[in-house]
């Protein structure tokens, strides 16, 4: 079932792209993330009081770094989110944000001096210009040319404020639980995403908002957010971190497969390429260590056959 869990955690998390893109024609950005975060940090305040008894205490010296998770990874990430579907397809959006466990890594190597692999120097390499290719439409030389479009820069705002989430969690998830880290990261940027709804957005026009656009919020802050964040730390805890993180893979399918049906996005040759690029990437940074390890093992194994013969 853990597997099961995971694998619908990536189609959950590939639905995201596609119920974001079908209500920004119709919903405020701010009024959009203040929403949904408004709706999971009510839920995910429940669950954590029911998984650990009472809601956990904070010392002073988390105070900071949980409000930085929450500006990064809830507050900037998902105005970011939100505006840049306003001009990018659902299926581009998340084939590029698909390349934060890769930036991840990098930026892990230079600031907390991980080693880099060939294996992860290779995949980080194979998923950039596979962003390349979906970016400049299968042309990357008139990308050089022509540059970023809007709804590409605001994507790849998404991708900073996320791999500075991930970084400053590093540091607080030592001391909290993810899960924990997660609830109050986005209790802290619903209180940060207020302001700007309440300021730009338009609260009196939240009655008027159709079925289907309280369903996609909805579906944001649930499935999106909630069980996502469930299954995917349960996943964590059951088979770890590297094995569950391969899962992330099957994001940017699902989410591409959803646009065509959904939303009747094409397909063209560009993406399908700059999809096995990315992928193939992401899955090599993702795994290097489990090849490492399972070439140390045949090789071992090697040995011993030709010791014992």
């Amino acid at each position: 079932m853990v597997y099961v869990k995971l694998f619908m955690t990536a189609v959950l998390w590939g639905g995201t792209f596609i119920a974001g893109r079908s209500i920004v024609q119709g919903v405020c950005a701010y009024n959009a993330a203040f929403i949904r975060f408004a709706i999971a940090s009510a839920f995910l305040l429940v669950i954590v009081r029911h998984l650990e008894g009472s809601l956990p205490s904070v010392n002073k010296k988390q105070i900071i770094p949980l409000l930085l998770l929450g500006l990064t990874g809830v507050f900037a990430y998902n105005i970011l989110f939100f505006f840049a579907l306003h001009y990018i397809q659902a299926g581009k959006a998340a084939l590029i944000i698909a390349n934060n466990p890769v930036i991840i890594s990098l930026l892990s190597a230079l600031i907390f001096k991980e080693r880099l692999n060939a294996v992860k120097c290779v995949g980080i390499l194979m998923s950039v210009t596979g962003a390349l290719v979906v970016i400049s439409n299968g042309n990357i030389m008139n990308f050089v040319g022509t540059g970023l479009g809007k709804g590409e820069i605001l994507t790849f705002g998404c991708v900073i404020s996320w791999v500075a989430y991930s970084l400053i969690g590093k540091q607080v998830m030592g001391e909290l639980s993810p899960l924990v880290s997660v609830c109050y990261s986005s209790v802290a940027g619903t209180l940060m995403l207020f302001f700007p709804a309440a300021i730009y957005g338009n609260f009196d026009e939240v009655l008027s908002y159709s079925g289907m656009e309280w369903f996609s919020l909805f579906y944001l802050a649930f499935f999106g957010t909630v069980i996502g964040f469930l299954w995917y730390y349960e996943g964590i805890k059951e088979i770890g971190a590297m094995k569950s993180s391969v899962f992330i893979n099957f994001v940017p399918v699902s989410a591409i497969v959803f646009s065509y049906f959904m939303l009747d996005e094409p397909v063209g040759k560009s993406l399908l390429i700059g999809a096995v690029l990315v992928i193939s990437g992401v899955f090599s940074t993702n795994a290097s260590s489990l090849v490492q390890k399972i070439f140390t093992g045949k090789r071992i194994n090697f040995k011993y056959k030709i010791g014992s013969a």
